[in-house]
């Protein structure tokens, strides 16, 4: 058990336009990996609701980290956006998961926070999906990749799993088209790429961005458009370790 007094995060799942099948999984993973993280130097509890009203600047004061978790549509008014700006000006970290770019549209600060607007997507299929080497040593990648090739489960290799040959892994997911391409945002870390070819349906060319992460207005934002599927959150820890390193990154803690 630590001895460190636990940091609280905000689990936010409200939905206004489409809604998820997998939020009561990535729910529970997200407790599970909260309670997992009581005997690591930086444990954290986690808050869930989807009563948009927890957003005041007295609330979310008490909130290291919010998590938008499959957020979609119009899910905050305009008093409740001011007072996730506000979080995120103080130095609060936000880390947004699949769904939250279909989130906020009207908002063109939103869409900046989250790095990518969404656009739409192919049906589900099979892909290649990698690192991006130059950001390698980032800490949200750091010890994610190069898991040992033997590590699979029921013939499937895990999120981070690779060969020492080539840094690629399958993955069965939903794969996201933005309106721009991330790629052109200078502010951000691309941390996690799909090879086009490899799939049908992508308009961002052969490196199509997934996942990235940026200083932003004084606070920390981590965004991963994985995560369509139960199995992800429940039956693959090296995804969710992914998530986890993007909790505390943003947090400020270890990194």
């Amino acid at each position: 058990m630590s001895s460190a007094e636990p940091f609280k995060v905000l689990v936010f799942s409200r939905t206004v336009a489409y809604r998820h099948d997998s939020i009561p999984a990535s729910i529970k993973a997200l407790e599970d990996l909260a309670a997992r993280s009581s005997k690591t130097a930086h444990p954290f509890v986690t808050t869930a609701t989807e009563d948009p009203t927890i957003f005041t600047p007295s609330s979310l004061s008490q909130f290291k980290v919010i998590i938008l978790l499959q957020c979609s549509g119009e899910f905050l008014d305009s008093s409740q956006l001011e007072a996730l700006k506000g979080f995120v000006h103080s130095g609060g970290g936000v880390v947004g998961i699949h769904c939250a770019s279909f989130g906020m549209e009207s908002s063109e600060w939103y869409g900046r926070l989250i790095g990518g607007v969404f656009k739409d997507h192919p049906e589900p299929q099979m892909a290649k999906i990698r690192p991006v080497i130059n950001n390698q040593d980032h800490p949200l990648l750091a010890g994610i990749l190069k898991r040992p090739e033997g590590e699979v489960e029921e013939g499937k290799k895990l999120f981070g799993v690779t060969s020492e040959k080539e840094w690629v892994w399958d993955w069965f997911d939903e794969y996201y088209n933005f309106k721009t391409n991330p790629w052109d945002n200078p502010h951000l870390q691309i941390l996690i790429e799909v090879n086009e070819e490899t799939y049908t349906g992508g308009t961002h060319g052969q490196r199509h961005p997934l996942a990235w992460a940026q200083e932003f207005e004084g606070g920390r934002s981590f965004y991963n458009s994985l995560g369509h599927f139960d199995e992800a959150y429940l039956e693959d820890p090296g995804f969710m370790e992914f998530i986890h390193r993007g909790i505390l990154w943003t947090a400020r803690l270890g990194y």
